[in-house]
C-alpha cells in the first residue's frame, strides 16, 4: 500500500477524509458498530472526537451513537447537525442524522433530511435505499378513494409493476 493510501480514509463513494491520529479509534467504532456493540463503539467515537474535534466523520458517528445506544436523541441531533455544518456534501452525514430521526420515531424530518441529502451530496444509492427502508409511499392513484380501496390497490399494483418503486426526490 503507497503511503498516500494510508494517508487518506475512504467513506462511502468517491469521498475521501485526511486521516488523523483518531483514525485507530474510529475504525474501532465501525467494527463495533458493524458488530452490534453500540456502547463499545461510542466509546471509540469519543476517544477518536477527542483527538480530533474538528472531524466532521467523528462527531457525526458520536451523535448517532450517543441516540442509539444511550437514547439521548436531542443530544445525538446536536452533534449531527453541528458535523452537517461542517461538511455539508457527505452522504454518511445526512444518513446519521435521519437515522437519529428515525429511531426516535420522526420518520417525517428523517425523509425531509434524506431528500435534503440527495440534492446537496448527490444522488447516492445509499439515500435511495435509506428512503426505501423507512418507507416512503406515493399518494393513492385515485386519491378521492382511499389506500386501502380495492380499485387503489390493483391499480397502485400495476403502476408499481410498470413504474417501479417510488424514487427518492
Amino acid at each position: 500500500m503507497e503511503s498516500h493510501e494510508r494517508d487518506v480514509l475512504i467513506i462511502g463513494v468517491g469521498t475521501t477524509f485526511p486521516t488523523d491520529a483518531g483514525m485507530t479509534d474510529f475504525r474501532e467504532c465501525l467494527r463495533h458498530l458493524r458488530d452490534g456493540h453500540s456502547i463499545d463503539a461510542l466509546f471509540h467515537a469519543r476517544r477518536a472526537l477527542g483527538i480530533a474535534p474538528k472531524n466532521p466523520f467523528y462527531l457525526s458517528y458520536s451523535g448517532l451513537l450517543t441516540a442509539v445506544a444511550e437514547k439521548r436523541f436531542a443530544d445525538g441531533e446536536a452533534l449531527c447537525q453541528e458535523a452537517l455544518g461542517m461538511g455539508h456534501n457527505h452522504v454518511q452525514l445526512y444518513l446519521n442524522l435521519a437515522e437519529i430521526y428515525h429511531q426516535s420515531g420522526r420518520r417525517q424530518q428523517a425523509i425531509e433530511t434524506l431528500k435534503k441529502g440527495w440534492v446537496s451530496a448527490g444522488r447516492d444509492f445509499r439515500i435511495r435505499w435509506a428512503l426505501q427502508k423507512i418507507g416512503t409511499r406515493r399518494e393513492p392513484v385515485l386519491t378521492f378513494l382511499h389506500r386501502s380501496h380495492p380499485v387503489n390497490r390493483a391499480l397502485g399494483k400495476c403502476r408499481h409493476r410498470f413504474a417501479g418503486p417510488p424514487k427518492a426526490a
